[in-house]
């Protein structure tokens, strides 16, 4: 699956760097055409990396093998079989927060100049929104992560979004969108593993604070879930661990149709939205209190007062 994500970006530079000079407006045309083209071939690349990462594991583990390199220090030691800790390889964790960062800066380039060519939008600039509203980007994120989770346990827990509820500033929607549904569904998720089999649900809080001197705005979605240990905090920024069933994924990447993302199980969605938010110069956090709960801060500034984060 890596292999076939580097052919798709190899064959898309080289089409794009052979394309010729643009000089009449029905040459755009087609350039910005052929450009959608691409921007939709590239938008499956996170399913295929985690698939990726998917098939290593399996690799190493089917074979019994330790991968060749730097590894020492990097082995499970809570495991017998003195199997390769995939989350705690840093080499690889580097490569692909840099490999991530820089295709949100492609899709954010590529997706400005075509969302400029259409038709113009009510308080928008291409895809940036001057009034992006987080409680409404968090209601509709509810929405689609309550969707998940009454379709994976049947029922979900309720709502509450405190805050300021009336706070718009620009912002990509689309972006902030992926960051909070990734929340919202992990704390669904836990909520639901944790109190499932009891008569009421505790809620996930959601409270959106801003102010005057505030150098961010800072969103905090708080669940009850029964929190995180201590010994995997440091894993879960991983591209290579998740806490869901293994089996969930496995049955995701061999299924069919992949039109619909498992509620949990992918193991790229916090380091991901964690990518998210530093682009614009934002940041997210977890704390978690095992036994309890977590809780996630997404900090977010606002569009101007940051610049890009070129990887290097």
């Amino acid at each position: 699956s890596v292999q076939d994500v580097k052919q798709i970006y190899i064959n898309s530079f080289l089409e794009l760097a052979a394309y010729p000079m643009i000089k009449t407006m029905d040459q755009e045309d087609a350039f910005a055409s052929k450009l959608e083209q691409l921007y939709e071939k590239h938008s499956n690349v996170l399913i295929q990396m985690a698939k990726g990462a998917y098939e290593l594991r399996e690799a190493v583990r089917a074979e019994g093998q330790s991968l060749r390199g730097p590894t020492q220090g990097y082995r499970d030691t809570n495991k017998s079989n003195n199997n390769l800790d995939f989350a705690r390889l840093e080499a690889c964790h580097s490569f692909l927060d840099r490999f991530y960062m820089s295709r949100i800066g492609i899709r954010v380039l590529a997706g400005q100049y075509l969302a400029l060519r259409g038709e113009p939008l009510p308080n928008y600039v291409g895809m940036i929104c001057s009034q992006t509203s987080p409680y409404e980007v968090v209601e509709y994120a509810a929405q689609d992560a309550r969707h998940m989770c009454e379709r994976e346990y049947g029922l979900a827990p309720e709502l509450e979004i405190k805050g300021r509820l009336d706070l718009a500033f620009p912002y990509i929607p689309t972006h902030l969108h992926y960051i909070l549904l990734e929340l919202l569904k992990n704390a669904m998720r836990a909520t639901m593993d944790k109190h499932g089999d009891e008569d009421e649900l505790p809620p996930v809080q959601v409270i959106i604070a801003d102010g005057t001197e505030n150098e961010d705005v800072i969103i905090k979605i708080a669940d009850q879930g029964g929190g995180i240990k201590r010994s995997e905090m440091d894993k879960i920024w991983s591209y290579l661990f998740t806490t869901a069933d293994p089996t969930k994924q496995e049955a995701f990447f061999h299924a069919a149709n992949q039109a619909e993302s498992p509620l949990a199980g992918l193991g790229y969605g916090l380091p991901i939205s964690r990518s998210y938010a530093r682009y614009f110069g934002g940041d997210l956090d977890i704390m978690s209190m095992e036994g309890y709960g977590t809780d996630a801060f997404v900090y977010l500034t606002r569009l101007g007062d940051s610049r890009e984060p070129l990887p290097v």
